[in-house]
């Protein structure tokens, strides 16, 4: 099983509850065209590095959609992608097998300053 970081920490999870719903989007999905209604957490799938389409995806499920549950990156994930992924509304991440999940940790403090509004800071105001 992939390594998983949540909530800035390293976490151990267990295979889902067959109660759990759980939705994965691919890249060329329409958020929009999805029901979210009893869904316990989305997966957006980046399937390589150079696909960014599940950034949009995930911005417009947090702030047009309203999707407050957990929106988890799963697939081609990489400690360089964690930073701008939890920008967008990610707060869980799937590492691809043979990331250090410790050193992956540290991509959230990498930058100190942003120029680009994120997903947190549409919802403070």
């Amino acid at each position: 099983m992939a390594t998983l970081i949540k909530g800035r920490r390293v976490v151990n999870e267990s295979s889902p509850s067959p109660k759990d719903k759980v939705v994965r989007l691919e890249p060329a999905d329409d958020p929009g065209a999805v029901s979210l209604e009893g869904v316990t957490r989305v997966e957006i799938n980046f399937p390589k590095f150079g696909d960014g389409r599940g950034y949009s995806i995930a911005r417009l499920l947090r702030t047009r959609y309203g999707w407050r549950g957990e929106l988890r990156a799963v697939g081609h994930i990489t400690r360089d992608l964690l930073f701008f992924l939890e920008h967008c509304g990610f707060d869980a991440f799937e590492l691809r097998e043979g990331e250090n999940p410790y050193e992956a940790l540290a991509a959230f403090e990498d930058f100190s300053y942003v120029y680009q509004r994120g997903y947190r800071a549409s919802i403070a105001r």
